[in-house]
């Protein structure tokens, strides 16, 4: 799946999505490895890094 969904924007079903980039381009090297795959449920709000709280990009993991 190629989709990208935006901190702040609705997840579309449920299930694991993984970091896939900040949309600043800050550094990502302080993103940890536990923040980098996020369980949510149709409806949840994509969040922020929790590091460094940085909007990011997330797409479904397969």
């Amino acid at each position: 799946m190629a989709d990208r969904f935006k901190t702040g924007e609705k997840a579309p079903e449920n299930g694991t999505y993984e970091f896939d980039g900040l949309v600043n381009e800050g550094n990502e090297n302080n993103v940890t490895e536990d923040e980098k795959h996020i369980e949510l449920s149709s409806g949840d709000t994509f969040p922020p890094t929790r590091s460094n709280k940085d909007a990011a990009y997330s797409k479904k993991s397969s």
